[in-house]
């Protein structure tokens, strides 16, 4: 029970540093067009996200049970990936880079899943068909879509903001601005909806599998009765009280703002006006919502940075700052394989301890 608590506790640290983190994903557009405060995007990132968070399931159900085999995780596996995740997010938050809390965590969770089973790598789910005739494991959910998803980001804002060029060519700047101020507020809505929507459901996963470990290894026998939610037999609903832990936790990170990673994308990347944020929040919410809807751990970090490149690129390509966006795309590169060899190493400096 005392390793649960602590694994419930990680899992709650990673969701808060995630909103904190990731914070900049919904308000680093909003915030360097000026249309509204840091204060403010904060607010409405935190309530946004919040609300996101109830809309379904899918991705808690495909990072609990898609991609590991849960016989073969221990409570110290979900530890030991919660760290490496942990450990990830503050590292790169500290360095300003936009990497991926979902990919982090997933990494981590391979690596410690794979340190448990003793190098076997039949624990890891690479690929297969449920019963449905859907599609569940790594490369359909994560590493497919991790390359996927931010060409589809890039190219989707670029269409979408030289259409807006089109059908604006002939107003002034000054209607455009002021438009695009009032609609950028709806857009950085509907990115804080769509983060929520997806982030916090992998906590909501990684809460779910220690539930579901800890009653299969009898950790939770002779609990007392008011004690009982804790006994998870099997993957079905989410618990309501995982899902409102994460959705507030996730917020209050949020509010706790990022603001080294708001510089890196809202001002360093490329210069940004209202209806070039309106254009790359609205395409990164579209992507990340469909990814939610599918049961795809998406990363938020790779789809609003894309956009936004795409969206940079429409007024030409020297827009862009490449130097940076060569820095984030090395920390989307080395997400998975750190965070898989640090799960992997801390699960393996657990068992040695004689913990399980």
């Amino acid at each position: 029970m005392i390793f649960f608590l602590l694994v419930l506790l990680a899992a709650l640290a990673f969701e808060y540093i995630n909103g904190f983190h990731d914070a900049a994903n919904a308000i680093a557009t909003v915030v360097s067009t000026k249309v509204l405060t840091p204060r403010q995007a904060i607010a409405l990132a935190a309530a946004c996200n919040l609300a996101g968070a109830f809309f379904g399931t899918q991705v808690a159900k495909t990072v609990g049970r898609g991609l590991v085999d849960t016989g073969a995780i221990t409570m110290s596996t979900v530890l030991a990936a919660l760290i490496a995740a942990i450990a990830w997010g503050l590292l790169t938050w500290w360095l300003g880079l936009p990497s991926s809390s979902s990919h982090a965590l997933v990494g981590g969770l391979c690596g410690a899943a794979l340190a448990t089973a003793h190098g076997q790598w039949n624990v890891l789910k690479w690929s297969l068909v449920d019963a449905k005739g859907g599609h569940d494991g790594l490369w359909p959910k994560v590493v497919l879509p991790m390359v996927t998803s931010p060409v589809i980001g890039f190219v989707m804002g670029a269409i979408l903001m030289l259409l807006l060029y089109v059908a604006f060519r002939r107003v002034t700047p000054h209607f455009v601005n002021k438009l695009f101020g009032k609609l950028q507020l709806v857009s950085a809505a509907w990115m804080g909806i769509s983060h929520g929507s997806n982030d916090a459901q992998k906590t909501m996963g990684i809460i779910v599998l220690a539930l579901f470990t800890g009653t299969q290894s009898h950790a939770f026998d002779g609990l007392p009765s008011w004690l009982g939610f804790l006994r998870t037999p099997e993957f079905k609903e989410i618990p309501a009280w995982v899902i409102l832990a994460c959705a507030t936790t996730m917020a209050a990170g949020t509010a706790g703002g990022g603001w080294r990673i708001i510089r890196t994308m809202g001002h360093k990347m490329v210069r940004l006006q209202p209806v070039n944020g309106f254009a790359a929040e609205t395409t990164a919410g579209l992507v990340i919502l469909g990814a939610s809807h599918y049961g795809i751990p998406l990363s938020t970090t790779h789809n609003i940075s894309a956009a936004i490149m795409g969206v940079g690129a429409t007024k030409r390509l020297s827009a862009v700052k490449w130097g940076v966006v060569e820095r984030i795309v090395w920390a989307w590169v080395l997400t998975l394989p750190v965070t898989g060899l640090v799960g992997y190493l801390l699960m393996r400096l657990i068992s040695a301890a004689g913990a399980q």
